[in-house]
Order: C-alpha cells, then sequence, then structure tokens
C-alpha cells in the first residue's frame, strides 16, 4: 500500500484512548456511592450500569442522539441502572452521572506513540483531515487539552457540522477542503461501520485501528484495506 497524500483520522479510540478507561471510572463511582443505596453492592449497582450502557448505545438512533449530549446521556443510563434495583434516587442519579461525565474527561489520554505519530505525518508533508463525532463541546476541549488541532489541515466535528459519520457528506466535505480525490485518501479509524465503510464506498483506503486486538468480527460491515493495532503501525510499510 503506497503511502497516501491524505489521512483521515478518527478521534476517540484513535488517536485517544477513550473506551478503555470508562470501565475503570464505572466501577470507582458504583464503589462511592453504592454506600448510599441501601441494600446495592457496588457490584451489583456497576452490572446494572453495564447492562443500562449496553442497551442505551446498541440503537443507532439512542447512539447519535446521545453522543451529541453526553451529559444527558449518563444521565438516562444511571437513571436506567437505578431503575432495575427499584431505585428513586434522583439527586444520586445526578451526581453519579455527572461525576462521571466530569472523571471520564480527565482520563482520556493519547494511546502511546500517537502524538508521535501525528508530529511525524505532519513532518512528511501529509495532508490530514481528523473526523470526529460528538457534540461541539466535548470534542474541542479533548482537541484543544492535547494540542491536537496543529497536525490538522481539516477537522470536522459533528456537532458543529450538524451530521456525523457515518454521513458521506463528512468525508466529502473533507475532500473538498482538502482538494483531493478519494483514492488519494487513507481513513483511519476504530469503527467499523462509521469510518471504515462509508470510506471504502467512496474510493479511500480504510485502515482499521483494532486498539482492543480482538481481530475483526465475524459480523464486520465491510473487509477494511488494513487492519493495525495502534497508530504507529501507519509508518510502517507492509
Amino acid at each position: 500500500m503506497n503511502f497516501p497524500l491524505a489521512i483521515f483520522l478518527d478521534l476517540d479510540d484513535t488517536i485517544l484512548a477513550f473506551t478503555e478507561v470508562a470501565d475503570d471510572c464505572w466501577k470507582s463511582l458504583c464503589r462511592r456511592y453504592a454506600d448510599a443505596l441501601p441494600g446495592v453492592t457496588p457490584e451489583a449497582l456497576y452490572a446494572a450500569v453495564a447492562q443500562s450502557r449496553e442497551w442505551f448505545w446498541s440503537d443507532a438512533e439512542r447512539h447519535r442522539v446521545g453522543r451529541n449530549d453526553l451529559r444527558l446521556a449518563r444521565r438516562h443510563i444511571v437513571r436506567q441502572a437505578f431503575a432495575y434495583h427499584g431505585i428513586h434516587a434522583p439527586d444520586i442519579v445526578l451526581q453519579l452521572a455527572d461525576a462521571y461525565t466530569s472523571e471520564r474527561e480527565k482520563l482520556v489520554r493519547p494511546f502511546p506513540g500517537a502524538m508521535e505519530t501525528l508530529q511525524a505525518l505532519h513532518r512528511r508533508g501529509v495532508q490530514l483531515a481528523l473526523l470526529t463525532n460528538g457534540e461541539a463541546d466535548f470534542q474541542r476541549a479533548k482537541i484543544d487539552r492535547f494540542g491536537i488541532g496543529q497536525y490538522f489541515h481539516c477537522i470536522v466535528v459533528e456537532g458543529e457540522f450538524g451530521v456525523g459519520k457515518p454521513d458521506k457528506s463528512v468525508f466529502a466535505h473533507a475532500l473538498q477542503v482538502l482538494k483531493r480525490a478519494p483514492q488519494d485518501v487513507w481513513m483511519v479509524g476504530d469503527n467499523l461501520a462509521h469510518d471504515i465503510e462509508p470510506a471504502l464506498a467512496l474510493g479511500m483506503q480504510g485502515i482499521w485501528v483494532d486498539y482492543a486486538r480482538t481481530g475483526l468480527p465475524k459480523t464486520a460491515p465491510c473487509v477494511p484495506s488494513r487492519i493495525i493495532g495502534a497508530l504507529p503501525e501507519l509508518l510502517i510499510d507492509e
């Protein structure tokens, strides 16, 4: 695979470790708040939260709405978890959910070697575009916190652009800004349905970041052009 003129990258779980910090954060908060809920152990509370999370994010439309208002989505997830135990404690719902929103953001960090890879691509003169779903405030805060924006010629945030991946207009906009044809571009991301499938359909190379190293699922919606475990592998010729 020849090195491209431009690379589009996803943010969360591609450049930044986002999902892997979630479980530890929820478990810590469930231990903290279970004491205020008679008869509920931290383990039972976490199990209910995990069940509620899986249900909430499993629906495409809930996912789209929820990722654009994470604070509200997490309140809904905790409220549903409490309902599984028949608990009515609206104040604690808000405290637990909002504490998660605050503390999870603090735990997010770049994957090892991710920033160095962006720097190397930038030095090579590769045009870079960042395509990220989610609400503007949260995504921009992460971009600014880690100084990511300096490496990108184009940044498309769902909450600013109006639609998110897998809508092909997101990719088309970045192609237009960079003045590149699809065949000259790699799309790099962790989400097969949101990142890779639409990129392939438009004629780009789709590079799937299997950061958990679980392998391509049997139910994968597409077959990526290449699979990597971390961004530094982009710099290694196959």
